[in-house]
């Protein structure tokens, strides 16, 4: 995901940042002030010691505090599936962003090949402790669905592509017997890029 930051951002809210890997890679690349969201106090604690500011707690609560039009980039990585109302956090957004920023972030894609081949082939539908069927998981997301979502809360999609395709050859033979219809299935996640949509 570092490849979608953009190298000019100088000012960067990682929603979700765990321990601050990611934000600590960003931050090594470029000069950025990197601020972390981490709903795990000691995650949020470690994060701090890598970070230039961590807030502990929900993403809820910490984003109605933040500064208006202060961050040129917003990354959100595999987090909207873990939201029971990922619309209103993303309408939150566009408050904190300034002019000409943009948001980044992955999604699991619930037309992952294997997924959808336990569905419709096995009859199954299994959760498990990671994946796109990770128990903690509370939406799903489909590249149509996604890029509506997105528009919906005041994005316009710049980019949205598919990341971590399945090795495995079943997936390509469907895209293939499918003329591309089921070329999105290879895929484990979708990355994603938007700005903030005009009115």
């Amino acid at each position: 995901m570092l490849a979608f930051i953009p190298p000019h951002a100088r000012r960067v809210l990682e929603m979700g940042c765990a321990r601050g890997v990611f934000g600590a890679h960003i931050k090594r690349r470029q000069s950025a002030e990197v601020w972390g969201l981490e709903l795990d106090s000691k995650a949020a604690a470690f994060a701090a010691e890598h970070l230039d500011r961590v807030l502990p707690g929900t993403l809820e609560s910490n984003l109605a505090n933040l500064p208006d039009k202060h961050f040129d980039c917003i990354v959100c990585n595999d987090v909207l599936e873990h939201l029971s109302e990922p619309e209103a956090t993303l309408r939150a957004l566009p408050r904190i962003m300034a002019p000409g920023s943009v948001l980044i972030g992955s999604i699991p894609n619930v037309r992952y090949f294997p997924v959808l081949f336990d569905l419709l082939w096995n009859a199954d539908w299994n959760y498990s402790d990671h994946g796109v069927l990770d128990r903690t998981h509370q939406r799903f997301f489909t590249h149509k669905s996604l890029a509506r979502t997105l528009h919906a809360c005041g994005f316009l999609p710049l980019q949205i592509v598919g990341i971590n395709p399945t090795p495995s050859i079943k997936a390509r033979l469907a895209s293939l017997v499918t003329f591309g219809r089921l070329d999105d299935c290879r895929y484990l996640q979708f990355a994603f890029v938007a700005s903030v949509r005009q009115a």
